[in-house]
């Protein structure tokens, strides 16, 4: 599809979240709209601690989200091009409330600036985050009697896609002086978060992200048990299995050097290879 053609939130994941872009090809058409609203909202919320300068005024931009969301339920929605795609999906699907509230709550630990205490807190950030989209996304490509039996496919996946983004984004992070790797794990390792911020790799660090790619691969796994019970409208979501798996590929063959210009590499015919594993179901 031509960027000219495309509704201002599909063109706004397609330009800043390439991935859940790619993957949206692969939903039903009636129903890409409303994943794009709802990847639009989730790129909105999540660039806050990289859009202001100072917390208080983070937390003020997620208030605002906040009452927006509000506003959806209540009949009321902003006049703002992302919230109102986003209420007519809200409404033609019947998502609830919840998952949006988590996700902006879980959003206020980017404008803390402390890493995480273990993987345990930094899987509970994730759980916050995407798989509270990815619960949403369910809800868009089933039904509402399908929810429970999605809820731990969504749990899975995004606490793997989490932690493989979070992983990959390391670079753009430490040049942020910010981190998400657990501070214990840093601590056991004894990485030097100086000159993890002077863009530096080292075996220490190695040694954390291998132990982060593990615990992402245990929910891969995990998801994957899971795959043949999902609703088939919703089997599209599982091309993120795919995806993380390919990227802590990429990172084992580079020696878990999230540094590395392999790791973060533009995959040339990345949606060919979505479209086989789709059509063969090889999540």
């Amino acid at each position: 599809m031509a960027s000219t053609r495309l509704s201002i939130c599909a063109d706004q994941v397609r330009r800043q979240d390439r991935d859940r872009y790619l993957t949206a090809l692969f939903a039903p058409a009636e129903r890409r709209e409303d994943l794009f609203a709802l990847y639009a909202f989730n790129l909105e919320v999540a660039k806050t601690a990289e859009v202001v300068s100072e917390a208080m005024v983070g937390r003020i931009r997620l208030q605002w989200w906040r009452e927006a969301i509000a506003g959806i339920y209540e009949g009321r929605p902003r006049a703002h091009a992302v919230v109102a795609p986003l209420a007519q999906a809200v409404e033609r699907h019947g998502l609830p409330r919840a998952p949006f509230d988590r996700l902006i709550d879980a959003r206020e630990a980017d404008l803390d600036g402390e890493p995480p205490a273990d993987l345990k807190a930094l899987e509970t950030y994730a759980e916050g985050t995407a798989a509270s989209l990815f619960a949403l996304a369910f809800g868009v490509l089933g039904s509402p009697a399908e929810r429970g039996a999605v809820a731990q496919a969504a749990q899975h996946l995004g606490i793997a896609w989490a932690l493989a983004g979070l992983v990959r984004a390391v670079p753009f992070h430490a040049r942020q002086k910010r981190t998400y790797l657990p501070a214990d794990l840093m601590a056991e390792t004894g990485l030097d978060l100086a000159e993890l911020f002077e863009l530096k790799t080292s075996p220490e660090l190695a040694r954390v992200i291998e132990a982060i790619a593990a615990r992402a691969g245990g929910h891969v796994q995990a998801v994957r048990r899971l795959g043949n019970d999902l609703p088939k409208g919703a089997r599209s979501l599982m091309l993120f299995a795919a995806l993380a798996e390919s990227h802590s590929s990429r990172l084992r063959r580079a020696g878990f050097d999230p540094f590395d210009p392999a790791v973060r590499a533009e995959q040339p015919g990345a949606v060919w290879r979505l479209a086989w594993a789709h059509w063969l179901r090889r999540y």
